[in-house]
């Protein structure tokens, strides 16, 4: 049974969350510069728009985390999971996470940060714990 409640824990799960989807983010780019695209800089804008805005959502969850004594460590990963320890005012939890899942979820964050912003929807929770 976790001691961390789901808007807590939804804010552990976005410091691992965010960075992949930055790294999702300059890799594209990357491809998109590198590409025979006719126009790549509306492309490139907009995955540049995209990093900012990943990037102070990150900001946000970081200074909450320090403020609220919270800490995410990636303990270890192999070709099936990851497991990450959850340091939670004083409290310590273990969480292994389905690489796929974890793959699927940032997919849809990516979803939500290229299109869904922009429709002012809500961004996606892992869903794990609701009530």
């Amino acid at each position: 049974m976790t001691k961390i409640p789901p808007e807590d824990r939804d804010r552990l799960e976005n410091a691992f969350y965010l960075p992949m989807v930055l790294k999702v983010l300059e890799r594209d780019q990357i491809v998109i510069e590198k590409s025979g695209v006719k126009l790549p800089r509306p492309y490139i804008e907009l995955i540049e728009e995209t990093m900012i805005a990943v990037q102070r959502e990150l900001a946000v969850v970081k200074k909450y985390m320090k403020d609220h004594g919270m800490k995410v460590v990636k303990l270890k990963s192999d070709e099936a999971f990851t497991l990450y320890l959850f340091v939670y005012k004083g409290y310590e939890e273990q969480h292994n996470y389905f690489n796929p899942r974890l793959r699927n979820h940032v997919e849809n964050l990516l979803r939500y940060y290229l299109i869904g912003r922009l429709k002012s929807m809500s961004p996606p929770s892992s869903g794990l714990i609701r009530s």
